[in-house]
């Protein structure tokens, strides 16, 4: 069995989950639309130029999560696969996944994206597993803050070789 790794937003998505999360808050009502937006805005661009800093970005993404109810979360999560993922899912990437599962491989998507977004999303996708970045939760509520090494540039090497080192697969083909 292969290991087949994706990357998420922008490539197995059309589009970016983590920034499409924010605007559906702002639609709803969730966030302060005005401010959310401009935040949101700076980090994504910060993002594509290379020059975000994850805990900056982590602090401000995270904090709808540890405002609101979980069940109030969840019924918002259903709401945005429905009219923002859905949309974003295509033709091409589901028969890439669909190529690979037939091949016998292990799917495995690594993201930046918190888990809380991108988790339903990989289920919906069908992967194997996902790695992303995890909010931090005690007592089943998320606490505004991330739990251990973000997903993100150099975190992402780190999280796969803790990955690696307890699942059967390998880099060497």
């Amino acid at each position: 069995m292969s290991l087949a790794i994706f990357d998420l937003d922008n490539t197995l998505l059309h589009g970016d989950s983590d920034h499409a999360w924010g605007e559906f808050l702002c639609e709803k009502g969730i966030v302060d639309s005005e401010l959310y937006r401009q935040a949101n805005d700076t980090f994504y661009h910060q993002y594509v130029a290379g020059t975000l800093n994850i805990y900056e970005f982590l602090e401000f993404a995270l904090k709808p999560l540890k405002e609101l109810p979980r069940d109030q979360l969840n019924q918002l999560h259903e709401q945005f696969m429905h009219e923002k993922v859905e949309p974003m899912i295509t033709e091409k990437a589901e028969a890439l996944l669909k190529q690979h599962r037939d091949q016998g491989d292990f799917l495995l998507i690594i993201t930046a994206t918190n888990k809380f977004v991108t988790g339903p999303i990989a289920a919906r996708l069908g992967v194997d597993d996902i790695m992303a970045t995890d909010p931090e939760e005690i007592n089943g509520q998320y606490t505004g803050k991330v739990a251990g090494t973000p997903c993100f540039q150099g975190g992402k090497v780190e999280r796969l070789n803790e990955w690696l080192s307890t699942h059967e697969h390998s880099l060497v083909g």
